[in-house]
């Protein structure tokens, strides 16, 4: 199906109307992050050890009391919906399959409990406002739909400039027009398996995911006051009452500096996911991996994660090696759902499955806990 994750992103492309593809692939502004996301990686080289017993490779790891077979993880993704039908379920069924986590974002189409019963230990990832209210909602459900994990995405205060997006006619929330009619049209392997079918099957996909009620407006609608508003005035005040209300590990995601790493562990937040939102937010903002050991450090004993620019099972080493603990991949495997569902997901986990375990063993490291800093060298 696929050999590797870049292979995704070319059957995306040809699948997917231009604009939709434009959404997935685009970053903000002129997309300085998302490529400095990518060239981060080449800064670091892989110093192998040599003569060690290789024959046993384990990639398991384990974070916040659950074990999984590899040290991968599905990011959260918002607007699945539009690029295949019933998504977020794919990629959930895929991820408990393959035994690594996946984060289901609050913009998702799917109700939560819906993917909890599918995949349960499915992690949840909210974009919360700062209203009491609405945080005080939120949990009950979370709580009653047995949602292990809580990921409060820290980095969207505000909607970024989208520059690529609205020329390609792609806006947020959707809106019908003549342009998007036309591309997808040209497209209809996509037009027919996912368009038509999610109207047939479920009707105008929804956002039911973001509040402590399990209704949703469709994703064409604008929203009413306070459904992606408040973001804007959500502090580390509101994270500190996140924090006593929600007795599971909570992680922050989107943390980018070292001082923010130790308002968090004062906080007694349990984990950090390093992450530029891909390059989709703060065009020129600093690339996770490039901040990752200084975060680290600051972080004390909480697990830090990655998230941006991991494609291949090098990269993932490189990160692990610098002190991550897990590291999160986002559009490969929005592509691979969109070509082949959740046999497309599982076919891009396994590609990053394999390309680790030959790589720990060409490395000399057959055990994550032994890849350490000195199998890497600044390019």
């Amino acid at each position: 199906m696929f050999l590797t994750l870049d292979d995704c992103d070319a059957a995306a492309r040809r699948r997917l109307p231009r604009a939709l593809y434009g959404f997935a692939a685009n970053g903000s502004e002129r997309g300085a992050s998302v490529l400095a996301n990518a060239r981060s990686f080449e800064r670091w080289a892989l110093v192998p050890q040599t003569l060690v017993d290789v024959s046993s490779i384990s990639q398991a790891r384990s974070i916040f009391g659950m074990t999984y077979a590899s040290p991968i993880g599905i990011a959260p993704m918002g607007g699945c919906a539009l690029f295949a039908y019933r998504a977020d379920l794919g990629l959930a069924r895929a991820a408990h399959g393959m035994h690594v986590p996946f984060v289901l974002s609050g913009a998702s189409s799917v109700p939560l409990e819906q993917v909890m019963e599918a995949a349960p230990g499915t992690w949840y990832q909210g974009y919360v406002p700062g209203n009491d209210d609405r945080i005080a909602s939120l949990i009950p459900r979370l709580r009653a739909a047995k949602v292990p994990v809580l990921v409060l995405t820290v980095d969207v205060p505000v909607a970024s400039n989208r520059d690529r997006d609205r020329r390609l006619g792609f806006t947020v929330p959707l809106r019908p027009r003549a342009s998007l009619a036309a591309d997808g049209l040209l497209h209809p392997r996509w037009l027919l398996g996912t368009f038509a079918k999610t109207l047939l099957s479920d009707g105008m996909p929804l956002l039911p995911n973001f509040t402590g009620e399990a209704t949703g407006l469709p994703i064409i609608s604008a929203p009413p006051a306070g459904v992606r508003s408040g973001r804007d005035r959500f502090t580390w005040e509101h994270v500190a009452a996140i924090r006593r209300a929600w007795r599971g590990p909570l992680v922050l995601k989107g943390i980018l500096s070292a001082a923010d790493a130790r308002k968090a562990t004062a906080l007694g937040v349990d984990g950090l996911i390093v992450s530029n939102h891909g390059g989709r937010q703060l065009d020129g903002a600093v690339a996770p991996l490039d901040v990752l050991p200084e975060i680290i450090d600051a972080a004390g004993p909480m697990p830090v994660c990655l998230d941006g620019g991991i494609r291949r099972g090098t990269d993932a080493l490189k990160a692990l090696a610098l002190g991550a603990h897990m590291v999160f991949v986002g559009r490969p495997m929005l592509y691979a759902v969109a070509v082949a569902g959740r046999a497309g997901v599982e076919a891009a986990i396994e590609i990053l499955r394999k390309e680790i375990a030959v790589s720990l063993g060409l490395l000399g490291s057959p055990e994550l806990d032994r890849l350490q800093r000195g199998h890497l060298r600044a390019a």
